[in-house]
């Protein structure tokens, strides 16, 4: 393996980068709901719980892996739109970056992804009750 960081290992970094901030939105909508009169405040509230331990879940599996893969991430820089990333991999400098526009379409992309887990474990706990 050489130094230069595979096309899988981006994929890690980037929802590595993703992560705390799909988790902060879900916060936000938390706090929102619950100072809300919604009459589903329960419901909404247990489903951004459940999304932000698959968050946080993933955020440990994925910190793991970068760390077997000897990829360190040094620190980040916001330029214009661009939010870069910092990282030594396997002894390489390297830098990242993502736009806003990629960065707002991936992070609908996950939490599309993990409101869907969540309707699938109550729709799994709805065969068995």
């Amino acid at each position: 393996m050489n130094g230069h960081i595979t096309v899988e290992e981006r994929t890690m970094l980037r929802d590595y980068i993703l992560l705390p901030h799909i988790d902060a939105m879900v916060q936000r909508s938390i706090d929102d709901i619950e100072r809300s009169g919604n009459v589903l405040k329960r419901l909404y509230a247990a489903a951004g719980t459940y999304i932000q331990r698959q968050i946080a879940e993933d955020t440990r599996r994925i910190r793991a892996e970068l760390k077997r893969a000897n990829i360190r991430i040094l620190g980040d820089e916001h330029t214009d739109f661009i939010l870069y990333t910092e990282f030594n991999c396997r002894g390489y400098p390297e830098r990242f970056g993502l736009t806003r526009d990629v960065m707002r379409a991936e992070i609908s992309v996950r939490l599309t992804q993990y409101v869907a887990e969540f309707g699938a474990k109550i729709a799994e706990v709805g065969k068995r009750g």
